[in-house]
């Protein structure tokens, strides 16, 4: 689950006499002609495409593999929409605000369920507000976090583990002093607020947002129906992926919705508010904290300034499986949601859509084939452990080796296999990223170099 800060932008044009609006978005032609090209390069395999005009009208494309023994894409299918639930925990946040039942800037403390202490540095308490900015100094994910099956990584979380980790970390800033994105702590406000509710965060979700939106294919939990209209997630490399659990940390990413109910979401995020959630809507997106210099971020949702001045907001999430993103801009009053059944989203094709002179993505160039070496299952077997990055102890690499095969699961995401051009040097297929491992020497504990991007980051062995 990752946020994306997204230059998007359309044209907005009024011609005519009638002041009538040109669609901001292409006919469907090419709507499906652009996701189809994607699927066919390889790069996606199954994407959903929805739109919502100025005026309120709205189109679905699609296109790709649902899945073996998944019904074919369409505006019904279901997908995980990983962080983009987000958005759906500070909606209700605000909600709350607007009903006098919290107060933004109340210590979280105050509504925290039985066995959660949030931490605090000296007399400065995280507050509801600092976990909805992600700025309330917790990382990005609890480092007590082990999973046994990484292809499902929040699955065996518990709330004891979470009440544990809570009540002995240490913050390293002043909550509000600095943007961190955070899992936990979003997952951690999803809590925060069903338990002011009385209520466990599925339902707390349903009742405000879903059921008013009449969204009746969205939610945690998968309906028989639902469950049957469930796109099968891939991996990076294209092979199938294990669907997502959250138990603990909900609110930070474990909702499932399809195109038709998101377009819905967004249609209420635009114009003018005619009720008491789209009022809480309204408030979410005000921004609220400076990320850079031209972007912003209010209750979860991201707004970035273009070079043009227009004002974008916006949301993407990825799970084991799945990508997506939905964006809008509230001056003209059109947005978008592209679903993806392969984790990752290519981002590429929202901005290019709100924005036609940004480029799509070009096909990555073939890479030469790179040689692979046979290792003694004894020297891999003196590879696995835990690698905990220096820079960012919160993200780890977890190496394993299964029937001679060396494994790598970096934290959130999925095991992939890794190969090895030397003893100690590896490369991945399905990512351009290679390993080199440093075993332990004159006292130093054994360490992989992760090279990718142009960047070579340093992960100490810490098991």
């Amino acid at each position: 689950m990752r946020a994306f800060l997204l230059p998007l932008l359309a044209a907005f044009s009024l011609t005519g006499h009638a002041m009538a609006q040109t669609p901001a978005f292409p006919d469907n032609a090419k709507l499906l002609e652009i996701i189809k090209s994607r699927v066919d390069d390889g790069r996606a395999t199954g994407l959903v495409l929805g739109v919502i005009e100025a005026d309120g009208s709205t189109r679905i494309v699609s296109y790709g593999n649902a899945g073996e023994g998944a019904p074919p894409l369409g505006p019904d299918t279901v997908f995980e929409i990983g962080s983009i639930t987000k958005v759906f925990t500070t909606t209700v946040l605000a909600d709350m605000v607007l009903k006098n039942e919290v107060t933004l800037d109340a210590p979280a403390q105050v509504n925290a369920p039985s066995g959660m202490t949030l931490p605090k540095r000296g007399d400065n308490q995280i507050t509801l507000a600092n976990l909805a900015e992600q700025n309330s100094g917790l990382p990005r994910l609890p480092l007590n976090m082990a999973p046994a099956d990484m292809n499902n990584p929040y699955a065996d979380y518990t709330t004891d583990q979470l009440n544990a980790y809570l009540g002995s970390h240490k913050l390293r800033r002043d909550p509000g002093a600095e943007f961190e994105y955070s899992n936990l702590g979003m997952g951690v406000l999803g809590n925060v607020l069903a338990c002011r509710a009385g209520q466990d965060y599925e339902t707390l979700v349903k009742e405000r947002i879903l059921k008013p939106l009449g969204m009746d294919s969205s939610g945690i939990t998968l309906t028989p129906a639902m469950q049957a209209a469930l796109a099968k997630g891939h991996g990076a490399d294209g092979s199938p992926a294990r669907n997502w659990d959250l138990p603990s940390l909900a609110g930070a990413g474990a909702l499932r919705s399809t195109a038709t109910d998101m377009l819905k979401f967004l249609a209420a995020n635009l114009g003018e508010p005619q009720n008491d959630l789209e009022r809480a809507m309204r408030l979410a997106h005000q921004p609220r904290f400076t990320l850079s210099p031209n972007s912003e971020i209010g209750l979860g949702w991201i707004t970035m300034t273009t070079k043009s001045g227009a004002h974008l907001v916006f949301h993407d999430g990825g799970t084991g499986g799945y990508g997506a993103i939905a964006g809008f801009d509230p001056a003209r009053n059109v947005g978008l949601v592209l679903l993806g059944n392969r984790t990752g989203i290519p981002e590429d094709i929202a901005i290019h859509l709100m924005d036609p002179a940004f480029p799509l993505a070009p096909p990555p160039a073939a890479k030469p084939e790179r040689a692979v070496v046979a290792v003694p299952e004894k020297d891999l077997n003196a590879l696995t452990g835990v690698y905990a990055l220096d820079a960012m102890p919160t993200f780890q690499l977890t190496v394993t080796i299964t029937n001679g095969q060396l494994n790598v699961a970096a934290t959130g995401q999925g095991a992939y296999p890794v190969f090895a051009e030397s003893p100690l040097k590896f490369f991945y297929k399905v990512v351009d990223a290679q390993l080199t491992f440093i075993p332990a020497a004159d006292g130093k504990p054994a360490a992989v170099i992760l090279h990718q991007g142009g960047a070579d980051q340093r992960a100490t062995k810490v098991s």
